[in-house]
């Protein structure tokens, strides 16, 4: 159980006090009537009746002081059954490079692929958001909890012509993952590229996920090999290569983790050991609704009580 608003819990210490003094009130009121009691006119009966009144009518009163001092702070219960969704946004390096085809049919497909099993495992209460990347970065889908949706808007991702701008996506993708609050957040972000072009830096970027507290897996893609990508003016190859050592800054400031994929099937048992990796805290209930009612209910009680002294209950 967790108590949301504990300073209020400070209050409960009234109870023993107001129980204290209300005592030693009665056992004083007590010795007064003994002093009298062999007078004629005192009605033991009816002077029993009025003490078990009052009794019960300050008791209610105790149990609704500490049903609102409850109320109050809140008391948060974890349910077994369920678990709070998280924040997942999907950052994917759409830029020239990623047309290689070490990856069959290329490097682009294999990562919507892999990212398209990834968001079938998610869970049904995960928000899933998707941005691309190449010289600049934009959303291809908002953060929404419509799996289905995020799908569609993946297979629609087409590969530019661009360069890779990784700080600036994963600036996007901190804003996409922090736009619903209360739920965890994450971004994984794969590149097959240096980060050579945007606004941001990396650095900038890593910061900037700090202070939201924003969890990164990065993914590196490349091969084994050499991939030749094409050849300059000169004649001279072009050769596939990725920023590892910023990847790998991104996930460690981050409290994330790095993961470097060389074909299509360590690519898919990255995407399917983050989603394991992914810890889901379980969910909180309120309990202050039904403290709330209880309070409403024992100060009915009390009016009913004020109101109908002939009560025959008491």
């Amino acid at each position: 159980m967790i108590f949301e608003n504990k300073l209020y819990l400070l209050l409960l210490i009234i109870i023993p006090i107001f129980i204290y003094f209300y005592m030693k009130f009665q056992k004083r009121k007590q010795k007064s009537i003994l002093k009298f009691s062999t007078l004629k006119f005192i009605n033991v009966a009816q002077t029993k009746k009025i003490k078990n009144r009052k009794n019960i009518i300050f008791y209610l009163e105790l149990l609704l002081l500490f049903s609102i001092i409850i109320t109050l702070v809140n008391p948060k219960i974890e349910l077994e059954d369920f678990k709070k969704g998280v924040n997942v946004v999907l950052a994917i390096d759409n830029s020239g490079s990623m047309q290689a085809t070490d990856y069959s049919p290329n490097r682009m497909e294999a990562a919507k692929l892999s990212a398209k099993v990834f968001i079938e495992n998610l869970e049904e209460n995960d928000y899933v958001g998707i941005v691309s990347f190449n010289t600049g970065a934009g959303t291809l889908s908002y953060l929404t909890p419509n799996h289905k949706r995020a799908l569609e808007k993946l297979s629609s991702l087409t590969l530019s012509n661009g360069a890779t701008a990784i700080g600036d996506a994963l600036a996007l993708s901190v804003d996409m993952a922090s736009s619903i609050p209360n739920k965890k957040r994450i971004v994984v972000l794969l590149s097959d590229g240096v980060s050579n072009s945007g606004i941001l830096s990396i650095d900038e970027a890593i910061l900037y996920a700090k202070q939201n507290d924003i969890q990164v897996y990065t993914i590196g893609m490349g091969s084994n090999g050499e991939v030749i990508l094409g050849y300059d003016f000169f004649g001279n190859p072009q050769y596939s290569e990725f920023d590892e050592e910023g990847l790998r800054k991104i996930a460690l400031e981050t409290k994330g983790n790095y993961f470097k994929s060389v074909n299509s099937n360590t690519l898919k048992e990255i995407y399917k050991t983050i989603n394991e990796d992914i810890t889901r805290e379980k969910e909180l209930k309120d309990t202050w609704p039904f403290f709330a009612g209880l309070s409403m209910l024992l100060l009915i009680t009390l009016l009913v009580i004020q109101f109908v002294p002939k009560l025959s209950v008491i």
